[in-house]
Protein backbone atom coordinates (compact mmCIF):
# COMPACT_ATOMS: atom_id res chain seq x y z
CA UNK A 1 0.00 0.00 0.00
CA UNK A 2 1.23 3.74 -1.06
CA UNK A 3 2.37 6.06 2.03
CA UNK A 4 2.15 9.41 2.18
CA UNK A 5 4.10 11.41 5.17
CA UNK A 6 2.98 14.80 6.17
CA UNK A 7 6.38 16.68 7.22
CA UNK A 8 6.95 19.90 8.92
CA UNK A 9 7.98 21.86 11.36
CA UNK A 10 5.95 22.43 14.82
CA UNK A 11 2.68 23.42 15.29
CA UNK A 12 1.73 24.35 11.26
CA UNK A 13 -1.43 22.41 11.35
CA UNK A 14 0.12 18.72 10.17
CA UNK A 15 -2.36 16.69 12.49
CA UNK A 16 -5.40 19.08 11.36
CA UNK A 17 -3.97 18.02 8.08
CA UNK A 18 -3.40 13.88 8.99
CA UNK A 19 -7.54 14.12 10.67
CA UNK A 20 -9.01 16.17 7.55
CA UNK A 21 -7.42 13.55 4.74
CA UNK A 22 -8.09 10.90 7.29
CA UNK A 23 -11.62 11.77 7.52
CA UNK A 24 -12.42 11.19 11.68
CA UNK A 25 -10.15 12.80 14.49
CA UNK A 26 -7.48 10.18 15.15
CA UNK A 27 -4.76 12.45 16.10
CA UNK A 28 -4.39 15.09 18.84
CA UNK A 29 -5.12 18.82 17.64
CA UNK A 30 -3.61 21.36 20.37
CA UNK A 31 -2.05 25.25 20.46
CA UNK A 32 1.21 23.63 21.97
CA UNK A 33 3.92 22.76 19.50
CA UNK A 34 5.00 19.50 20.16
CA UNK A 35 2.42 17.63 20.73
CA UNK A 36 2.33 15.08 18.16
CA UNK A 37 5.68 12.71 18.84
CA UNK A 38 5.35 9.26 17.04
CA UNK A 39 4.54 8.90 13.63
CA UNK A 40 0.86 7.81 13.43
CA UNK A 41 -0.66 6.27 10.63
CA UNK A 42 -4.02 5.39 9.34
CA UNK A 43 -5.11 4.56 6.09
CA UNK A 44 -7.20 6.62 3.55
CA UNK A 45 -10.07 5.26 1.46
CA UNK A 46 -11.63 8.61 0.07
CA UNK A 47 -9.37 7.85 -3.22
CA UNK A 48 -9.59 5.42 -5.83
CA UNK A 49 -6.03 4.11 -4.64
CA UNK A 50 -6.00 3.51 -0.65
CA UNK A 51 -3.03 4.53 0.67
CA UNK A 52 -1.69 5.02 4.63
CA UNK A 53 -1.42 8.33 5.75
CA UNK A 54 1.34 9.20 8.48
CA UNK A 55 1.42 12.13 10.62
CA UNK A 56 4.81 13.12 11.87
CA UNK A 57 6.04 14.96 14.96
CA UNK A 58 7.08 18.58 14.02
CA UNK A 59 10.86 18.97 13.16
CA UNK A 60 13.30 21.47 14.40
CA UNK A 61 12.95 24.01 17.08
CA UNK A 62 12.93 21.43 20.01
CA UNK A 63 9.65 22.24 21.34
CA UNK A 64 10.03 19.23 23.70
CA UNK A 65 13.35 18.85 24.32
CA UNK A 66 13.37 15.45 26.27
CA UNK A 67 11.89 14.03 23.06
CA UNK A 68 13.60 16.08 20.28
CA UNK A 69 15.77 13.56 19.09
CA UNK A 70 13.35 10.63 19.24
CA UNK A 71 10.63 12.66 17.30
CA UNK A 72 13.23 13.51 15.02
CA UNK A 73 14.33 9.94 14.37
CA UNK A 74 10.51 9.02 13.86
CA UNK A 75 10.18 11.37 11.34
CA UNK A 76 12.59 10.64 9.60
CA UNK A 77 12.46 7.22 9.57
CA UNK A 78 8.45 8.19 8.27
CA UNK A 79 9.70 10.24 5.00
CA UNK A 80 12.38 7.35 4.27
CA UNK A 81 9.03 4.74 4.03
CA UNK A 82 7.18 6.93 1.89
CA UNK A 83 6.25 7.51 -1.88
CA UNK A 84 4.75 10.82 -1.67
CA UNK A 85 5.59 13.45 1.23
CA UNK A 86 3.38 16.24 2.02
CA UNK A 87 5.30 18.90 3.54
CA UNK A 88 3.42 21.39 5.31
CA UNK A 89 3.85 25.18 5.86
CA UNK A 90 2.01 27.96 7.72
CA UNK A 91 0.39 30.29 5.35
CA UNK A 92 -0.02 33.13 7.87
CA UNK A 93 3.37 32.90 9.60
CA UNK A 94 5.20 32.77 6.11
CA UNK A 95 8.30 31.00 5.38
CA UNK A 96 10.50 30.78 8.61
CA UNK A 97 14.22 29.99 8.03
CA UNK A 98 13.72 26.53 8.91
CA UNK A 99 11.33 26.42 6.64
CA UNK A 100 14.31 26.67 4.33
CA UNK A 101 16.57 23.95 6.19
CA UNK A 102 13.48 21.52 5.62
CA UNK A 103 12.82 22.43 2.50
CA UNK A 104 16.40 21.39 1.67
CA UNK A 105 16.75 18.24 3.37
CA UNK A 106 13.47 17.38 2.00
CA UNK A 107 14.87 17.14 -1.40
CA UNK A 108 17.89 15.30 -0.83
CA UNK A 109 15.65 12.55 0.14
CA UNK A 110 14.65 12.21 -3.74
CA UNK A 111 10.76 11.53 -2.56
CA UNK A 112 8.34 13.01 -4.84
CA UNK A 113 6.91 16.35 -2.57
CA UNK A 114 4.32 18.58 -2.49
CA UNK A 115 4.23 21.66 -1.05
CA UNK A 116 0.98 22.60 1.16
CA UNK A 117 0.42 26.32 2.28
CA UNK A 118 -2.08 25.57 5.23
CA UNK A 119 -4.40 28.00 7.57
CA UNK A 120 -5.31 30.01 3.79
CA UNK A 121 -8.86 29.89 5.50
CA UNK A 122 -9.99 33.08 3.52
CA UNK A 123 -9.75 34.62 -0.04
CA UNK A 124 -7.72 37.90 1.51
CA UNK A 125 -5.31 34.88 2.83
CA UNK A 126 -4.31 33.96 -0.78
CA UNK A 127 -1.96 36.49 -1.15
CA UNK A 128 0.48 35.25 1.33
CA UNK A 129 0.56 32.80 -1.03
CA UNK A 130 3.79 34.51 -2.76
CA UNK A 131 6.37 34.72 0.06
CA UNK A 132 6.36 30.87 -0.60
CA UNK A 133 7.43 30.70 -4.12
CA UNK A 134 11.13 31.20 -2.87
CA UNK A 135 11.09 27.69 -1.45
CA UNK A 136 11.64 26.67 -5.54
CA UNK A 137 8.80 24.08 -5.63
CA UNK A 138 7.11 23.69 -9.21
CA UNK A 139 3.46 23.56 -7.35
CA UNK A 140 2.31 24.60 -4.14
CA UNK A 141 -1.32 24.01 -2.92
CA UNK A 142 -3.09 26.41 -0.57
CA UNK A 143 -5.41 24.79 1.93
CA UNK A 144 -7.20 25.49 5.36
CA UNK A 145 -6.87 22.14 7.09
CA UNK A 146 -9.52 23.47 9.94
CA UNK A 147 -11.60 24.26 7.68
CA UNK A 148 -11.41 21.72 4.52
CA UNK A 149 -10.47 24.38 2.17
CA UNK A 150 -8.59 23.38 -0.90
CA UNK A 151 -8.62 19.45 0.28
CA UNK A 152 -10.28 18.30 -3.23
CA UNK A 153 -7.43 19.99 -5.13
CA UNK A 154 -5.05 18.39 -2.38
CA UNK A 155 -6.54 14.88 -2.98
CA UNK A 156 -6.12 14.61 -6.72
CA UNK A 157 -2.64 16.39 -6.13
CA UNK A 158 -2.16 13.06 -4.27
CA UNK A 159 -3.80 10.88 -6.65
CA UNK A 160 -1.95 12.27 -9.43
CA UNK A 161 1.46 11.77 -7.71
CA UNK A 162 0.62 8.43 -6.78
CA UNK A 163 -0.64 7.08 -10.43
CA UNK A 164 -1.96 3.70 -11.14
CA UNK A 165 0.30 0.79 -10.37
CA UNK A 166 0.29 -3.04 -10.89
CA UNK A 167 -0.15 -3.53 -7.29
CA UNK A 168 -2.70 -1.48 -6.62
CA UNK A 169 -4.82 -2.65 -3.85
CA UNK A 170 -8.37 -2.39 -2.83
CA UNK A 171 -9.11 -2.13 1.17
CA UNK A 172 -9.76 -5.85 2.33
CA UNK A 173 -13.24 -6.42 3.32
CA UNK A 174 -12.44 -8.32 6.00
CA UNK A 175 -12.10 -6.74 9.14
CA UNK A 176 -8.33 -6.99 10.70
CA UNK A 177 -8.22 -7.22 14.66
CA UNK A 178 -7.36 -4.67 16.75
CA UNK A 179 -5.11 -4.60 19.30
CA UNK A 180 -4.96 -1.99 22.32
CA UNK A 181 -2.62 -1.74 24.66
CA UNK A 182 -3.12 -0.50 27.73
CA UNK A 183 -1.80 0.57 31.13
CA UNK A 184 -0.99 3.07 33.38
CA UNK A 185 2.31 5.14 32.23
CA UNK A 186 5.81 3.61 32.23
CA UNK A 187 4.87 0.16 32.46
CA UNK A 188 7.47 -0.61 28.77
CA UNK A 189 3.71 -0.51 26.51
CA UNK A 190 6.08 1.19 23.76
CA UNK A 191 8.87 -1.27 24.54
CA UNK A 192 6.34 -4.09 23.74
CA UNK A 193 5.09 -2.74 21.10
CA UNK A 194 8.13 -2.18 19.15
CA UNK A 195 9.09 -5.81 20.23
CA UNK A 196 6.31 -7.34 18.68
CA UNK A 197 6.70 -5.05 15.65
CA UNK A 198 10.54 -5.69 15.68
CA UNK A 199 11.73 -2.29 14.89
CA UNK A 200 11.39 1.25 16.92
CA UNK A 201 7.94 2.12 15.69
CA UNK A 202 6.68 3.88 18.67
CA UNK A 203 8.93 6.51 21.31
CA UNK A 204 10.61 4.57 24.36
CA UNK A 205 11.39 7.02 27.10
CA UNK A 206 11.73 6.56 31.11
CA UNK A 207 9.67 9.55 31.12
CA UNK A 208 6.37 9.10 32.63
CA UNK A 209 3.19 9.73 30.02
CA UNK A 210 6.12 9.69 26.83
CA UNK A 211 3.08 8.56 24.06
CA UNK A 212 0.39 10.58 23.44
CA UNK A 213 -1.67 9.62 21.03
CA UNK A 214 -3.48 6.10 20.30
CA UNK A 215 -0.43 4.85 17.71
CA UNK A 216 -2.23 2.42 15.46
CA UNK A 217 0.99 0.14 13.19
CA UNK A 218 -0.64 -2.76 11.00
CA UNK A 219 1.64 -5.79 10.75
CA UNK A 220 1.78 -9.58 10.66
CA UNK A 221 1.95 -11.89 13.43
CA UNK A 222 2.63 -15.27 12.64
CA UNK A 223 0.85 -14.44 9.34
CA UNK A 224 -1.95 -12.77 10.74
CA UNK A 225 -2.58 -9.26 10.27
CA UNK A 226 -3.28 -7.44 12.83
CA UNK A 227 -3.68 -3.79 13.91
CA UNK A 228 -1.67 -2.83 16.97
CA UNK A 229 -2.83 -0.02 19.02
CA UNK A 230 -0.14 1.78 21.53
CA UNK A 231 -2.20 4.22 23.73
CA UNK A 232 -1.25 6.49 26.11
CA UNK A 233 -0.49 5.37 29.93
CA UNK A 234 -3.74 6.07 32.06
CA UNK A 235 -3.14 8.08 34.97
CA UNK A 236 -5.83 8.44 38.04
CA UNK A 237 -8.02 11.49 36.49
CA UNK A 238 -7.90 13.75 39.10
CA UNK A 239 -3.28 13.58 38.28
CA UNK A 240 -3.30 14.60 34.56
CA UNK A 241 -1.41 17.36 34.18
CA UNK A 242 -2.08 19.24 31.08
CA UNK A 243 -5.28 19.36 28.34
CA UNK A 244 -2.95 16.98 25.80
CA UNK A 245 -2.81 14.64 28.66
CA UNK A 246 -6.37 14.61 29.01
CA UNK A 247 -7.26 13.91 25.53
CA UNK A 248 -4.71 11.77 25.62
CA UNK A 249 -6.50 9.19 28.08
CA UNK A 250 -9.58 10.08 26.06
CA UNK A 251 -7.94 8.72 22.77
CA UNK A 252 -7.01 5.54 24.87
CA UNK A 253 -10.54 5.07 25.88
CA UNK A 254 -11.69 5.55 22.90
CA UNK A 255 -9.03 3.06 21.44
CA UNK A 256 -10.33 0.32 23.96
CA UNK A 257 -13.82 0.51 22.67
CA UNK A 258 -12.91 0.07 18.54
CA UNK A 259 -10.34 -2.84 19.82
CA UNK A 260 -11.01 -6.70 19.61
CA UNK A 261 -8.85 -7.52 22.20
CA UNK A 262 -6.88 -5.35 25.00
CA UNK A 263 -3.48 -6.57 26.12
CA UNK A 264 -3.42 -5.15 30.00
CA UNK A 265 0.37 -4.45 30.86
CA UNK A 266 1.50 -4.29 34.06
CA UNK A 267 4.69 -3.89 36.06
CA UNK A 268 6.35 -6.57 37.44
CA UNK A 269 8.67 -5.31 39.59
CA UNK A 270 6.05 -3.32 41.63
CA UNK A 271 2.68 -4.88 43.09
CA UNK A 272 -0.69 -4.29 41.65
CA UNK A 273 -1.80 -0.36 42.18
CA UNK A 274 -5.36 0.72 42.04
CA UNK A 275 -4.79 2.35 38.92
CA UNK A 276 -4.15 -1.20 37.45
CA UNK A 277 -7.64 -1.98 38.81
CA UNK A 278 -8.94 0.44 37.43
CA UNK A 279 -7.41 0.05 34.02
CA UNK A 280 -8.36 -3.78 34.26
CA UNK A 281 -11.66 -2.93 35.32
CA UNK A 282 -12.27 -1.34 31.95
CA UNK A 283 -11.14 -4.35 30.23
CA UNK A 284 -14.17 -5.60 31.94
CA UNK A 285 -16.55 -3.54 31.59
CA UNK A 286 -15.84 -3.37 27.28
CA UNK A 287 -16.86 -7.22 27.69
CA UNK A 288 -13.29 -7.40 25.28
CA UNK A 289 -11.28 -10.72 24.92
CA UNK A 290 -8.17 -9.74 26.77
CA UNK A 291 -4.60 -11.08 27.73
CA UNK A 292 -2.62 -9.34 30.98
CA UNK A 293 1.24 -9.08 30.33
CA UNK A 294 3.39 -8.98 33.45
CA UNK A 295 6.56 -6.74 31.72
CA UNK A 296 10.00 -6.34 33.13
CA UNK A 297 10.39 -9.87 34.19
CA UNK A 298 14.06 -9.72 33.31
CA UNK A 299 13.93 -7.39 36.93
CA UNK A 300 12.50 -9.64 39.33
CA UNK A 301 14.81 -11.86 40.98
CA UNK A 302 14.23 -14.33 43.84
CA UNK A 303 17.11 -13.39 46.20
CA UNK A 304 15.81 -9.53 45.86
CA UNK A 305 12.49 -10.57 47.85
CA UNK A 306 11.12 -11.25 43.75
CA UNK A 307 8.66 -13.59 43.23
CA UNK A 308 9.73 -17.18 43.16
CA UNK A 309 8.04 -18.17 40.03
CA UNK A 310 6.07 -16.92 37.29
CA UNK A 311 3.39 -18.93 38.81
CA UNK A 312 3.39 -17.61 42.11
CA UNK A 313 3.27 -14.24 40.50
CA UNK A 314 0.33 -15.02 37.66
CA UNK A 315 -1.77 -16.51 41.19
CA UNK A 316 -0.86 -13.27 42.93
CA UNK A 317 -2.57 -11.39 39.65
CA UNK A 318 -5.83 -13.58 39.73
CA UNK A 319 -6.59 -13.19 43.17
CA UNK A 320 -5.71 -8.93 42.53
CA UNK A 321 -7.85 -8.82 39.34
CA UNK A 322 -10.42 -11.74 39.58
CA UNK A 323 -12.73 -10.64 37.59
CA UNK A 324 -10.34 -11.25 35.21
CA UNK A 325 -9.31 -14.28 35.98
CA UNK A 326 -9.85 -15.87 32.41
CA UNK A 327 -7.12 -13.75 30.76
CA UNK A 328 -3.24 -15.85 30.04
CA UNK A 329 -1.03 -14.18 32.34
CA UNK A 330 2.08 -13.99 30.27
CA UNK A 331 5.18 -12.65 32.14
CA UNK A 332 8.16 -11.35 29.83
CA UNK A 333 10.69 -8.28 28.91
CA UNK A 334 9.92 -6.43 26.17
CA UNK A 335 13.21 -4.94 26.83
CA UNK A 336 14.86 -7.75 26.50
CA UNK A 337 12.52 -9.71 24.27
CA UNK A 338 12.60 -12.64 26.80
CA UNK A 339 9.04 -14.95 26.40
CA UNK A 340 7.74 -12.40 24.10
CA UNK A 341 6.72 -14.89 21.73
CA UNK A 342 4.79 -16.18 24.43
CA UNK A 343 2.15 -13.69 24.33
CA UNK A 344 2.09 -14.55 20.73
CA UNK A 345 1.20 -18.02 21.54
CA UNK A 346 -1.17 -17.08 23.45
CA UNK A 347 -2.89 -14.38 20.97
CA UNK A 348 -3.31 -17.22 18.32
CA UNK A 349 -4.74 -20.16 21.64
CA UNK A 350 -7.85 -16.89 22.37
CA UNK A 351 -7.87 -16.35 18.56
CA UNK A 352 -8.63 -20.42 18.02
CA UNK A 353 -11.28 -20.24 21.52
CA UNK A 354 -13.19 -17.31 19.51
CA UNK A 355 -13.46 -20.07 16.90
CA UNK A 356 -14.88 -22.77 18.83
CA UNK A 357 -18.69 -23.96 18.26
CA UNK A 358 -20.12 -25.98 20.58
CA UNK A 359 -22.59 -28.09 19.10
CA UNK A 360 -26.26 -27.54 20.29
CA UNK A 361 -26.89 -31.46 21.43
CA UNK A 362 -23.64 -31.32 23.38
CA UNK A 363 -24.71 -28.08 24.88
CA UNK A 364 -28.34 -29.45 26.37
CA UNK A 365 -26.62 -32.35 27.87
CA UNK A 366 -24.01 -30.21 29.76
CA UNK A 367 -26.55 -27.85 31.24
CA UNK A 368 -28.84 -30.79 31.98
CA UNK A 369 -25.86 -32.19 33.90
CA UNK A 370 -25.11 -29.16 35.54
CA UNK A 371 -29.26 -28.35 36.88
CA UNK A 372 -28.88 -32.26 38.10
CA UNK A 373 -26.14 -31.21 40.07
CA UNK A 374 -26.97 -28.29 41.56
CA UNK A 375 -30.61 -27.12 40.97
CA UNK A 376 -31.61 -23.32 40.67
CA UNK A 377 -32.70 -21.69 44.31
CA UNK A 378 -36.80 -21.24 44.04
CA UNK A 379 -37.88 -17.94 44.45
CA UNK A 380 -41.39 -17.22 45.44
CA UNK A 381 -42.34 -21.39 45.06
CA UNK A 382 -41.04 -20.82 41.60
CA UNK A 383 -38.07 -22.35 40.44
CA UNK A 384 -35.46 -21.33 37.40
CA UNK A 385 -35.83 -23.70 34.45
CA UNK A 386 -34.17 -24.26 31.27
CA UNK A 387 -35.83 -25.23 28.10
CA UNK A 388 -33.16 -24.93 25.96
CA UNK A 389 -30.11 -23.63 25.33
CA UNK A 390 -27.69 -22.92 21.93
CA UNK A 391 -24.29 -20.91 21.20
CA UNK A 392 -25.13 -17.91 19.34
CA UNK A 393 -23.44 -17.84 16.18
CA UNK A 394 -23.67 -14.36 13.85
CA UNK A 395 -23.89 -14.81 10.17
CA UNK A 396 -20.73 -12.27 9.75
CA UNK A 397 -18.08 -13.47 12.93
CA UNK A 398 -16.22 -10.11 13.73
CA UNK A 399 -12.50 -11.34 14.66
CA UNK A 400 -12.37 -12.63 18.55
CA UNK A 401 -15.73 -12.57 18.28
CA UNK A 402 -16.98 -13.59 22.47
CA UNK A 403 -19.10 -16.75 23.55
CA UNK A 404 -22.51 -16.46 23.38
CA UNK A 405 -25.15 -18.39 24.92
CA UNK A 406 -29.17 -18.27 24.14
CA UNK A 407 -30.75 -19.88 26.81
CA UNK A 408 -34.90 -20.07 26.71
CA UNK A 409 -36.27 -20.48 30.46
CA UNK A 410 -39.56 -20.53 32.04
CA UNK A 411 -38.69 -17.04 33.72
CA UNK A 412 -35.49 -14.85 33.43
CA UNK A 413 -36.53 -12.87 36.37
CA UNK A 414 -36.04 -16.09 38.31
CA UNK A 415 -32.01 -16.68 37.33
CA UNK A 416 -30.07 -15.37 40.68
CA UNK A 417 -26.74 -13.72 40.74
CA UNK A 418 -25.45 -16.57 42.28
CA UNK A 419 -27.06 -19.08 40.10
CA UNK A 420 -25.97 -16.99 36.95
CA UNK A 421 -21.96 -17.37 38.58
CA UNK A 422 -22.18 -20.83 38.90
CA UNK A 423 -23.66 -21.41 34.86
CA UNK A 424 -20.66 -19.00 33.83
CA UNK A 425 -17.68 -21.12 36.28
CA UNK A 426 -19.27 -24.65 35.50
CA UNK A 427 -18.90 -23.69 31.36
CA UNK A 428 -16.03 -22.60 31.86
CA UNK A 429 -14.65 -25.40 33.47
CA UNK A 430 -15.61 -27.67 30.64
CA UNK A 431 -14.80 -25.51 27.71
CA UNK A 432 -12.12 -22.41 29.28
CA UNK A 433 -12.34 -20.17 26.53
CA UNK A 434 -9.23 -18.41 27.72
CA UNK A 435 -8.94 -14.87 27.50
CA UNK A 436 -12.56 -14.68 26.36
CA UNK A 437 -15.37 -12.98 28.56
CA UNK A 438 -18.92 -15.12 27.98
CA UNK A 439 -22.50 -13.67 27.95
CA UNK A 440 -25.21 -15.76 29.06
CA UNK A 441 -28.55 -14.42 27.37
CA UNK A 442 -31.80 -15.47 29.08
CA UNK A 443 -35.29 -15.69 26.84
CA UNK A 444 -38.20 -16.67 29.18
CA UNK A 445 -41.08 -17.98 28.21
CA UNK A 446 -43.86 -15.64 26.34
CA UNK A 447 -47.06 -15.23 28.73
CA UNK A 448 -50.66 -16.23 27.10
CA UNK A 449 -51.30 -12.25 26.73
CA UNK A 450 -47.84 -11.81 24.90
CA UNK A 451 -48.47 -14.97 22.54
CA UNK A 452 -51.93 -13.59 21.34
CA UNK A 453 -50.06 -9.79 21.23
CA UNK A 454 -47.20 -11.71 18.97
CA UNK A 455 -50.16 -13.92 17.06
CA UNK A 456 -52.04 -10.80 16.15
CA UNK A 457 -49.04 -8.94 14.89
CA UNK A 458 -47.61 -11.84 12.35
CA UNK A 459 -50.97 -11.80 11.02
CA UNK A 460 -51.20 -8.10 10.81
CA UNK A 461 -47.41 -8.38 8.67
CA UNK A 462 -48.65 -11.19 6.74
CA UNK A 463 -51.55 -9.28 5.66
CA UNK A 464 -49.51 -6.70 4.94
CA UNK A 465 -47.26 -7.77 2.84
CA UNK A 466 -49.93 -10.29 0.87
CA UNK A 467 -51.60 -7.06 -0.31
CA UNK A 468 -49.90 -5.13 -2.65
CA UNK A 469 -49.89 -1.44 -2.75
CA UNK A 470 -52.24 -0.78 -5.82
CA UNK A 471 -51.45 3.48 -6.57
CA UNK A 472 -55.21 5.74 -6.80
CA UNK A 473 -56.87 6.54 -10.03
CA UNK A 474 -58.08 9.65 -11.46
CA UNK A 475 -61.72 9.92 -13.12
CA UNK A 476 -59.95 8.80 -16.46
CA UNK A 477 -59.37 5.42 -15.15
CA UNK A 478 -55.39 5.64 -14.94
CA UNK A 479 -53.27 4.94 -12.33
CA UNK A 480 -51.37 8.71 -10.65
CA UNK A 481 -47.84 7.94 -10.19
CA UNK A 482 -46.34 6.65 -13.37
Amino acid sequence: MYRVAIVGRPNVGKSSLFNRLLGRRLSIVHDQPGVTRDRLAAVCDKADIPFEIIDTGGIGDAPDPDFAEATHAAAMSAIQSADLLLFVVDGRAGVTPLDHELALQLRRTDRPLLLVVNKIDEKMHESFLSDFYQLGFDQMLSVSAAHGVGMHLLMESIKKHLGNCEERQSLVKEAIPKLAIVGRPNVGKSSLLNKIFGEERSIVSPISGTTRDAIDIQCDLKGVPYLLVDTAGLRHRSKPDTSVEIFSAMRTEEALRRADVGILVLDATVDITAQDKRIAGMLQESFKPCLIVANKWDLVHKEDGGRASQGEYAAMIKSELFFLDYAPIICLSAKTGQEVGRLLTALEEVRKAAEFRITTGELNRFFKAVWEHQPPPSRGGRRFKLLYATQVTPEVRPPFHTPEFLLFVNDAKLMTDSYHKYLLHALRSEWPFAGLPIRLRLQGRLSREEQDRKAEGTQQHARTKTEPYMPKKNEKGNRLGG
